[in-house]
């Protein structure tokens, strides 16, 4: 198996038979991790490709020597955010006339689904107090909890220490237990 250190310094002097190969190597793990995130295909396979044409633009910018491959993960996940938030904003909300039915985390519509009901007041309090994490907690704790990536996984994809991670989700966790005790409070 070809260095990936050794490809991109390759790739980035200009050759393109090393970009093939990196690219051949990295693919399918990236596209695995976005379609774990996106649960789409076609959503994960359009952020790959914004991916990679992010990363070959900013491939100057790469540090010769260092591992590719958490910068290239790095890359994908703020690819991921960047596409989720346009495909938000671009939504076009349906109109009175249309009747809503209500659906699980799957999308099937609760009477077809076998998954336990959710309240909705309490998922959305919980996406709330999740928005309201400082972006590296809320990393942290969608990567590791949310995805069940393990620390060292979550670190990788993060560009950041094991240790920072752990740090970083444990704070996340107890900040989320204090906003959500104080909705709770609220609503009692």
């Amino acid at each position: 198996m070809a260095d990936p250190r050794e490809l991109m310094q390759r790739y980035q002097d200009g050759d393109a038979r090393a970009f093939r190969e990196l690219y051949a190597l990295v693919a399918p793990r990236l596209f695995g991790y976005l379609v774990s995130m996106a649960k789409s295909r076609a959503v994960a396979d359009d952020v790959l490709q914004q991916t990679f044409l992010k990363i070959h633009r900013a491939r100057a910018a790469y540090v010769r020597g260092a591992d590719p491959i958490p910068w290239m993960y790095a890359i994908a996940h703020r690819t991921f955010i960047d596409e989720t938030r346009r495909r938000k904003r671009a939504a076009v909300p349906a109109g009175d006339d249309v009747p809503e039915i209500e659906a699980g985390l799957t999308g099937e519509s609760v009477e077809r689904s076998d998954e336990p009901r959710v309240d909705p007041e309490l998922a959305k309090a919980a996406l709330d107090a999740l928005a309201e994490l400082p972006e590296q907690q809320r990393e942290a704790v969608v990567l590791t909890k949310l995805n069940g990536k393990s620390v060292a996984e979550a670190a990788e994809i993060a560009g950041t220490t094991v240790g920072a991670m752990k740090v970083r989700a444990h704070r996340g966790y107890e900040r989320l237990r204090a906003l959500l005790a104080g909705r709770k409070g609220k609503a009692a």
